[in-house]
């Protein structure tokens, strides 16, 4: 379960980095930029704490499917982008995929 934490803690860094990303207007701003750098380091480090006990493979398809939805939902409220119902929809599968993966696959720590 600690290694679920990591995964957790590194999710988050990964959409705070991704978030500044965009504020870093191609890295000629030097505070986003280093949030940018920090926070997806960081990401990285933590996520070598979760893949101990957690295949990597499955891991990054968490790590994935929910940075894609919590960026997404920020690039909604920060950045004002919407998305249409095709990119919704695979967002979506993006997530029942990895759904199928936790709740059926022997392949998953648990």
């Amino acid at each position: 379960m600690k290694n679920h934490l990591f995964l957790a803690a590194a999710i988050i860094c990964e959409t705070i980095g991704t978030s500044f990303l965009k504020k870093t207007e191609n890295f000629s701003k030097p505070l986003p930029t280093l949030i940018f750098i920090v926070a997806i380091a960081l990401s990285f480090y933590l996520l070598t704490f979760a893949i101990k006990t957690i295949p990597i493979g499955i891991a990054y398809a968490i790590w994935s499917a929910v940075g894609i939805v919590l960026i997404s939902t920020v690039g909604y409220f920060v950045y004002k982008q919407s998305l249409d119902f095709p990119a919704i929809l695979g967002i979506a599968f993006i997530v029942i995929g990895v759904v199928i993966i936790n709740l059926f696959s022997k392949s998953s720590a648990h």
